[in-house]
């Protein structure tokens, strides 16, 4: 008999499986006459079962296929800063709980403070390098701008999730 399952000891993919209410049949499986839904080819269920405990690597289509089919396209975000090798080195994890509007204001917020930056980013970076005085303040704009970054990412997964809500 296998043990038994507990929040603590789920995966992110089987969470988000669960939260749909969906078994793993139900998750390979296409659903009949709405192609805007299929399962995940090429997973069976005990190769779902395999990757939701871990017992295999997952694979990038894997996980493709499990975002599009569970409408959690933050999914490729989580694996990419996780568990891919060279996304754990150069991808930033992007969140978001409050919503667009949190996203939109948070955005608003970074570029006024960018755009309020911009001559002295024009300045540190005229002679084509950073001297010792320009340090702190070169550092401050580069952390603005990955704010930036972050939320633009933040928005188009928000993006992509209302376009698949709306196909549904």
């Amino acid at each position: 008999m296998g043990k038994a399952s507990t929040k603590e000891n789920k995966s992110i993919y089987q969470l988000a499986r669960e939260e749909l209410h969906l078994t793993r049949a139900d998750a390979t499986t296409k659903i009949p006459g709405n192609d805007d839904f299929p399962g995940m080819d090429g997973v069976t269920e005990s190769r779902l079962v395999k990757l939701e405990h871990g017992d295999v690597a997952i694979q990038p289509e894997d996980v493709v296929a499990m975002a599009k089919r569970y409408n959690k396209p933050e999914l490729r975000n989580y694996y990419c800063c996780n568990e891919c090798p060279i996304g754990k080195i150069d991808a930033p994890e992007v969140t978001y709980t409050g919503g667009v509007h949190e996203i939109l204001v948070n955005m608003a917020v970074s570029l006024k403070n960018v755009n309020h930056e911009k001559i002295r980013l024009m300045e540190i970076l005229e002679d084509g390098r950073v001297d010792n005085d320009e340090i702190e303040d070169y550092e401050k704009i580069c952390e603005e701008l990955e704010h930036i970054s972050m939320t633009i990412e933040a928005l188009q997964l928000w993006c992509e999730k209302m376009k698949l809500n709306k196909n549904k």
